[in-house]
């Protein structure tokens, strides 16, 4: 039988040590532990790689831990705009959605826009007018309401400043979360989901629901989250570089995520990690900041779950 496995991330760059309470650092661990058994869960009852990542991004989506659904910072104007992508490795099939309000997990939807519809990306008021041809419920701006992200927005609201999610001056933590899994069949599939960047204008988008950017999978090579400075990822095609690599220079999954990760992105300035699994199960999560939430779980019985290095 194929080794199963699955990994997911909370973000790259993370709460500096001295603003991580032992107490804020197990709340952390036990989402990130949830999110993983509930996708390894999927996979060990032989469900589809592309179930499971959905499944783990869903939950980390639920928590006000992280930046993404539930947890999602605030724009300039106030608001919550979020991103998500999803991809099947088996057929290349991808959905990605961008710019919307109200959703409670974006990554369904963009497994919607893979399944349900002819396009792959869809944005803004027309991926809002397919959330309502779905029946999409759409929460209250309360649900998406979090304290510490209220703060953090208001700090800098009003000025042309803006922060990666939890920065606290120059340390940044790139809000984003994601999950890639193998499944017992050998398929793979990955999926990525944020709320953006504090105090962001004019309809920015990062990498996370951009296919080949902040998304990638495909049977012949690798699945691949990733999570950073958007731009720069969004400049070094990050995930399907990887996924190049491997296949034509036939570099194994950890080879090839080390060389984008602490090669490749930094060269262009760029900082962040990413996660990736090939179609035998063997997972790479390489991150060249101070910490990436993180974790991962195969059949073969190894489990982890960190925050830094």
């Amino acid at each position: 039988m194929n080794t199963f496995s699955i990994a997911i991330h909370g973000g790259a760059g993370t709460l500096v040590k001295g603003m991580m309470t032992p107490e804020l650092e197990a709340k952390y661990k036990a989402d990130l532990k949830s999110a993983l058994d509930q996708g390894y869960t999927i996979l060990e009852k032989g469900g589809t790689a592309v179930d499971a990542v959905e499944k783990a991004v869903q939950v980390l989506e639920d928590s006000p831990l992280f930046n993404a659904g539930k947890g999602s910072v605030f724009t300039a104007t106030g608001s919550h705009e979020m991103d998500a992508s999803i991809m099947d490795g088996k057929s290349l099939n991808a959905g990605g959605v961008s710019l919307i309000t109200g959703i409670k997990n974006p990554v369904s939807l963009s497994r919607d826009v893979m399944e349900k519809s002819e396009h792959v990306f869809l944005a803004g008021e027309g991926a809002m007018q397919f959330a309502k041809e779905l029946n999409y419920k759409l929460e209250e701006p309360s649900y998406f309401y979090d304290e510490f992200r209220h703060k953090q927005w208001l700090e800098i609201k009003d000025t042309d400043s803006f922060q990666l999610d939890h920065a606290k001056k120059k340390d940044s933590k790139f809000g984003t979360v994601g999950a890639v899994a193998c499944d017992q069949n050998g398929n793979i599939a990955a999926a990525t989901s944020t709320g953006g960047m504090t105090n962001k204008k004019w309809g920015r988008v990062g990498d996370s629901p951009m296919i080949g950017a902040g998304n990638y999978a495909n049977n012949k090579t690798c699945a691949i989250s990733c999570t950073g400075s958007g731009e720069f990822f969004i400049r070094g095609v990050v995930a399907y570089d990887v996924a190049c690599l491997m296949e034509h220079k036939n570099m194994s999954v950890q080879e090839a995520s080390n060389e984008v990760i602490n090669k490749r992105i930094l060269e262009i300035g760029g900082d962040g990690g990413l996660i990736a699994v090939d179609t035998k199960g063997n997972i790479a999560m390489p991150f060249n900041t101070e910490g990436m939430y993180r974790a991962s779980k195969t059949s073969q019985g190894k489990e982890e779950v960190s925050i830094y290095k």
